[in-house]
């Protein structure tokens, strides 16, 4: 290839390895999220609730980076399967507020183990590279 068309080489490319190992390490959590009828997106949302117990849509976003469009079909989901509640503010009703329910709290019991279970699992980072990888990652996500 021609040097300057270098920049095209997926080789040179920062983006990729970054997608690949995002999608090695959701993959990772597969088997132990399928049983428990989750997706790994519906996982960080129950992260976040059983942090907070209740947030805006709008915070929700902002903490997960994600879209309304995204988060909005998913938490309809987790409503009907009465994980969660979702009503509008009574301040402003242009505010979704989403809440954690007794039986989405309970899931916590069935989720505590599996950062420990991944972590068992092995990773090629000791724990000092896995800091300055999650510095370095929210470096990219604050910009």
């Amino acid at each position: 290839m021609a040097q300057k068309y270098n920049q095209l080489k997926l080789e040179n490319q920062l983006c990729f390895p970054l997608y690949a190992c995002a999608r090695k390490i959701v993959n990772a959590y597969n088997p132990y999220l399928k049983p428990l009828g989750l997706t790994y997106t519906q996982y960080i949302v129950f992260m976040v609730l059983w942090d907070k117990e209740s947030v805006n849509v709008g915070q929700l976003g902002e903490i997960l980076h994600l879209d309304a469009g995204t988060l909005t079909p998913l938490l309809k989901r987790l409503e009907k399967e009465g994980y969660v509640t979702r009503r509008r503010s009574d301040e402003d009703e242009r505010i979704t507020l989403i809440s954690i329910t007794k039986k989405g709290d309970a899931l916590k019991e069935q989720c505590k183990d599996i950062p420990l279970k991944l972590s068992a699992s092995g990773s090629p980072l000791n724990e000092e590279e896995a800091k300055n990888l999650y510095g370095l990652l929210y470096k990219f996500l604050d910009n």
